[in-house]
């Protein structure tokens, strides 16, 4: 069939396996250009399909020919419909990992539930027997809580009072001033119960009450911090509130790992075009000034660059992992740069729909989004059929 892209929202509703492959591949590429690193040899990734956590995966993999177990939540193909883009990037994971004679096995269902997390346990014990890195990636916006039952939904929303800025229509290039009125109710405690972090917990647990991890196992979990432009709807919204949370539970895994010397870390990630951060009002406006900087720079880094400086220079250097006072790794650090969020306050006083596109990097911003789906990926024919009907080997 012609695959093309469909629009909803901020959400493309079909992808293009082919061009997922080939993003797969140029991701291992650069890993593969980089150089060995000494790093773990028997990984599980929790939301491994995408984004960070794809980029994990591959850097485990080709970056430290580690056998890995993929677990994420994705829609397969049916006869005439494609699959969700994380399905065909881990389609093309296993096919390349197997060529490179690595163990890559993968399950396919909600990692919030009990099921999947017995499911993942089994197959360590049968296949790998112990695992030395945890990487927690998950990024969903409702979980059914495996113990009460409840239907928790997260909400995007701001604390206390109504949030008024600068947002952008991506695909319109349309720059307005949009308005968030402030959480109530249960909107802190449902959001910090799905994207807090009391899962990671519980699958840490888990793991360990099993005797799955091995001596000196590391864990680690994805957050973000970002600048004062966006914190008022970020960092000091909702979702921040969860993220606290998702940082304080770090310490405390630490504290259960410590008889296996052990450690928990979160590490905060740049800004990015994820599927995720595309709802979320005013990032698309931020990061579209932020990668014009940063591009500019020399210092702009996608999933992948971000993933294995983390391996390279934080996790695997020998020595004690850097952290901030906090505790947390910080691969933002170039985009926290001062003088670079000077030159983003600058832009953003001034950004208007009329010089957005020289101001910023929206035609940057609008191609890393369609390339989540398989879309605008250089080397593709998208006027060729293209078979949907793509397996990912290891799930029947």
């Amino acid at each position: 069939m012609l695959i093309e892209p469909r629009m909803r929202g901020f959400i493309c509703t079909t992808a293009h396996p082919k061009g997922c492959e080939q993003n797969v591949k140029n991701q291992i590429e650069y890993i593969q250009s980089k150089g060995k690193i000494e790093g773990a040899k028997r990984v599980l990734v929790i939301g491994a399909s995408t984004g960070f956590g794809l980029a994990s995966r591959i850097t485990s993999a080709f970056g430290s020919e580690a056998a890995t177990i993929g677990v994420f939540f994705e829609k397969p193909p049916a006869e005439g419909k494609t699959a969700s883009p994380g399905w065909y990037n881990s389609a093309a994971f296993e096919n390349e990992a197997t060529k490179a004679g690595l163990y890559a096995k993968s399950i396919n269902g909600d990692a919030f539930s009990n099921e999947v997390k017995q499911q993942t346990i089994d197959l360590i014990k049968a296949d790998l027997g112990q695992i030395d890195l945890v990487i927690y990636s998950l990024a969903s916006p409702v979980r059914l809580h495996p113990i009460t039952g409840v239907l928790h939904r997260s909400v995007l929303k701001p604390i206390g009072q109504t949030f008024t800025n600068n947002t952008v229509d991506f695909h319109s290039g349309k720059v307005s001033s949009i308005s968030i009125e402030p959480c109530s109710g249960d909107d802190i405690e449902n959001t910090v119960i799905v994207m807090g972090g009391e899962d990671w917990t519980m699958w840490m647990a888990a793991l360990q009450d099993n005797n799955l991890l091995a001596e000196g196992a590391t864990t680690v979990a994805y957050s973000y911090i970002g600048s004062t432009l966006t914190e008022a709807v970020y960092r000091n919204g909702t979702i921040g509130r969860a993220k606290d949370d998702l940082e304080a539970t770090a310490f405390a895994i630490s504290d259960r790992l410590k008889n296996i010397s052990g450690k928990a870390y979160v590490s905060v990630n740049k800004a990015l075009v994820t599927q995720a951060s595309s709802a979320i009002p005013v990032i698309p406006l931020y990061i579209s000034l932020l990668y014009k900087i940063m591009k500019q720079d020399g210092t702009h880094e996608g999933c992948i660059e971000q993933i294995h400086r983390l391996y390279d220079q934080r996790l695997y250097i020998g020595t004690t992992v850097p952290t901030d006072e906090k505790g947390r790794i910080r691969i933002d650090d170039w985009e926290m740069n001062p003088e670079v969020q000077a030159k983003v306050a600058d832009l953003w006083a001034k950004a208007t729909t009329e010089n957005l596109l020289e101001l910023g990097d929206l035609l940057g911003y609008r191609k890393d989004f369609y390339n989540l789906f398989g879309f605008d990926v250089a080397g593709i024919d998208y006027a060729a059929d293209a078979n949907e009907m793509v397996a990912v080997p290891s799930i029947e």
